[in-house]
């Protein structure tokens, strides 16, 4: 059903003359919307990922799996690490409006699960995004910096160490883009057919998901490829077009249209 296609219904808390409680109509499979919530959400979202972006055109640039190049550009930076807590802030908004947005649409028990271990990887997702802007933000930052300092006689062993430490880099990403892929593939099943977001919406957000778990399959087999990069870009594309549109709805929607729906 469309954001403008809805029925009638009867008093919130009532069916056929009866009192039918919120966890009731869970139970009959209704679908809950708390509007301040959702609108909360959304605009975390959207705000976040725009941010993100943002932020990340001011990080330092080259082929990245050219190592001896793109490591002399890293320890050139002098931004480096503000960048790096930017995005790391960034993510954080953005993933706590994804926590919040299965809480603010509740459903039938199967969906409200899912939308539940979802919140639960976003918040992995995050934690693994900490993990990872330590590594990319201070340890690659400081090995690149050593490498580029370091006498002749110790330049291949101080190499050695910035390219370990750009594979931990890699291993992390991998992981932290798995945990967001199956953070947004659980949440879209949550919400899908819920009555005032349109399906779209979770088919999007859905396939980012799947996005972001090819993500982490190819950074964890190539690095930072220019396939790699290509995925990057689709998420992004991908997830401002969902964003955009659930914040177009929660803004829209009706005290009428947030009540219970059969």
């Amino acid at each position: 059903m469309g954001t403008g296609e809805f029925r009638q219904h009867e008093q919130p808390g009532t069916r056929g003359g009866c009192n039918v409680s919120a966890d009731q109509g869970r139970e009959r499979g209704a679908a809950m919307i708390d509007r301040a919530s959702l609108r909360m959400s959304a605009a975390l979202l959207l705000a976040g990922q725009v941010l993100y972006i943002v932020v990340t055109q001011f990080h330092a640039g080259g082929d990245a799996n050219d190592h001896p190049a793109i490591f002399a550009v890293y320890a050139g930076s002098g931004i480096w690490k503000a960048v790096h807590v930017g995005q790391f802030a960034c993510a954080a908004i953005l993933l706590a409006g994804l926590v919040a947005l299965p809480f603010a649409v509740s459903g039938r028990a199967g969906p409200r699960w899912a939308g539940r271990f979802g919140a639960v990887s976003a918040v992995v997702a995050l934690a693994l995004y900490g993990v990872l802007q330590a590594v990319d933000g201070v340890g690659n930052k400081e090995v690149d910096n050593a490498w580029v300092n370091a006498p002749n006689t110790e330049k291949a062993a101080r190499f050695a160490s910035a390219e370990a430490m750009r594979w931990l880099e890699w291993g992390v990403r991998s992981y932290h883009d798995f945990a967001l892929g199956l953070a947004l593939l659980l949440i879209a099943a949550a919400i899908v057919g819920t009555t005032g977001v349109p399906g779209p919406i979770a088919y999007l957000m859905g396939l980012s998901g799947l996005t972001y778990l090819v993500q982490g399959w190819v950074v964890g087999s190539e690095g930072f490829s220019g396939t790699h990069t290509t995925l990057i870009l689709v998420a992004w594309a991908l997830t401002l077009a969902w964003m955009i549109w659930l914040v177009v709805v929660a803004w829209r929607m009706r005290d009428s249209d947030a009540k219970p729906h059969p």
